[in-house]
């Protein structure tokens, strides 16, 4: 890493969440719960586990659905309605834009909303890799393909390019990729039911685990 790490930075995090009833349809067949409530579980625990995070200032989370805003808020989230409805990354841009009008130095970060398996203090070790030069990075997910985390630091634009092969796009748009090898919660997000065996592989939060009978040996 190139540079001193700012040992004081902490970040403004963005969570986007489709409404609940549309969110999640790859895991239409896996065995559980309904996808709404599914999706509304992942949230929380992200949410939850990035509040708790000692490198997390706060976390806004963008959705139009009424029943995530409000359990989002009872953690302590800031919640936005998406204003611009034009899918992921401009509810991603319109997130980062009014956290640096509420904080016009903030360094934000772009989170997905599906890691129910995250851990604070690894988020911490993503976070502190980011903070170690100016400029925008990113942590690719757990296949590879996409991308989990992008944060830019303050001053600089977050112009996400997450959906599909994102690992590649904010590559090429320059941004740093973060290749801790020690950060399995912060990669796993859960599109499939393979994606949610990893997950619950690493370790569930509250919310998730709650919705799934505990394993015997």
């Amino acid at each position: 890493m190139d540079g001193p790490v700012d040992v004081t930075r902490r970040w403004s995090l963005v969570v986007p969440l489709k409404p609940l009833a549309a969110a999640k349809s790859r895991l239409a067949g896996a065995p559980g719960p309904g996808r709404p409530v599914l999706a509304l579980a992942f949230v929380l625990d992200t949410v939850a586990a990035a509040l708790a995070c000692p490198r997390v200032a706060d976390v806004t989370v963008v959705t139009d659905d009424p029943l995530a805003g409000t359990e989002a808020a009872t953690l302590g989230a800031y919640v936005l309605p998406d204003l611009p409805a034009a899918g992921l990354n401009a509810a991603l841009r319109h997130g980062a834009e009014r956290v640096r009008d509420r904080v016009p130095g903030a360094a934000v970060g772009a989170l997905n909303g599906d890691l129910p398996a995250l851990r604070p203090a690894e988020l911490a070790d993503v976070l502190a890799e980011a903070a170690g030069r100016p400029g925008r990075a990113f942590l690719a997910d757990a296949a590879g393909v996409g991308t989990t985390l992008l944060t830019a630091s303050p001053g600089v634009p977050l112009s996400p390019g997450f959906g599909g092969a994102s690992r590649a796009r904010h590559l090429a748009s320059g941004a740093r990729e973060i290749t801790l090898p020690a950060v399995p919660s912060v990669r796993q997000d859960v599109d499939t039911g393979a994606d949610l065996e990893a997950a619950r592989a690493l370790g569930l939060g509250p919310r998730t685990a709650a919705l799934f009978p505990a394993r015997t040996a």
